[in-house]
């Protein structure tokens, strides 16, 4: 109970087999009303998970604005305080729908998937962009293997690695299947979940940051292993994973004096790229994880990384 009484506190940023009844719904439902749907939702299908503040605000700015077409789904765990969904709904009132999810809570997920389900039946597009490094007073990153906290090492892998994977489960697999690439430019659906450089295991020369490290990286095997079970079972799904780079949130703010010259990105700019992968992935990029700029990065490779927000 303390480490989720810890995890209210987090700064957040950016974040199975298939039950047969759920997805009997799903495809029936969606088989009977394809035509109809594509219509009624076209351009897709979004939903971020971690939507309310950081990356994963602007994750949702920029789906809105891209396009004049498309929904949006913004989740987070106290919608009626977050202040930046708030203001993009009063702009775009049909298109945005915020609920509420806790990624360490799994029934909050799963009334969110019926909430989506009810209303929309499928997602195109599901964005992991929650995410902590660190908690006043609760969790800083290791400097030396003496700081670390069996406390630390579980919320961070609880919030940055269990939860996302939750998230899928089969509580969205089965809304992803049913949308595959329906109403966008895309053949298949597409989740994206947002790591860090920092995880690889290869590229690991610099020591340190012990939690927040291990939990990018059991993220990374978590995404590789889902995208193998998605290509298996031939579903319209791939899984990919995403490095932001260094970005000006509040994730990051405390560690900026180290970044080189050129290296901090904008939200906007690294959204913006991170889209741009997102609208032009296909099939063969499944289970491949790529930087900001397009470059795949090798799970147990890769360039020393820093802060991933």
């Amino acid at each position: 109970m303390k480490l989720l009484a810890f995890a209210k506190r987090a700064s957040m940023t950016f974040s199975c087999c298939l039950r047969p009844v759920l997805s009997t719904t799903i495809r029936s439902s969606s088989s009977s009303s394809s035509s109809s749907d594509s219509v009624k939702w076209e351009g897709g299908v979004s939903m971020v998970q971690g939507a309310s503040r950081g990356i994963g605000l602007e994750f949702v700015k920029q789906l809105l604005q891209n396009s004049e077409k498309g929904h949006v789904i913004a989740t987070c765990r106290k919608p009626n305080e977050a202040l930046g969904l708030l203001s993009l709904k009063n702009m775009f009132a049909e298109r945005l729908s915020i609920l509420p999810l806790d990624a360490t809570n799994e029934s909050t997920i799963e009334a969110s998937a019926k909430s989506i389900r009810d209303r929309y039946g499928f997602l195109n597009l599901l964005v992991n962009a929650s995410g902590i490094l660190s908690i006043p007073d609760v969790l800083q990153p290791e400097t030396t293997l003496l700081k670390v906290e069996k406390s630390s090492l579980l919320l961070t892998y609880e919030v940055n690695a269990v939860g996302p994977i939750l998230v899928i489960k089969q509580h969205m697999w089965p809304l992803l299947k049913a949308g595959g690439g329906t109403g966008t430019d895309r053949d298949v659906a597409v989740v994206a979940n947002i790591s860090a450089r920092v995880g690889s295991i290869g590229d690991n020369r610099l020591g340190g940051w012990h939690s927040y490290r291990s939990s990018k990286a059991a993220l990374n095997q978590l995404t590789k292993t889902v995208s193998v079970e998605f290509a298996r079972r031939k579903d319209p799904v791939i899984c990919i994973l995403l490095h932001p780079g260094t970005v000006d949130t509040d994730l990051s703010k405390p560690f900026q004096r180290n970044v080189p010259e050129g290296k901090l990105f904008t939200k906007e700019y690294s959204v913006q790229k991170l889209l741009g992968i997102i609208d032009h992935a296909k099939i063969q990029d499944n289970g491949k994880f790529f930087a900001w700029d397009g470059q795949e990065i090798p799970c147990r490779g890769g360039l020393v990384g820093f802060i991933a927000s």
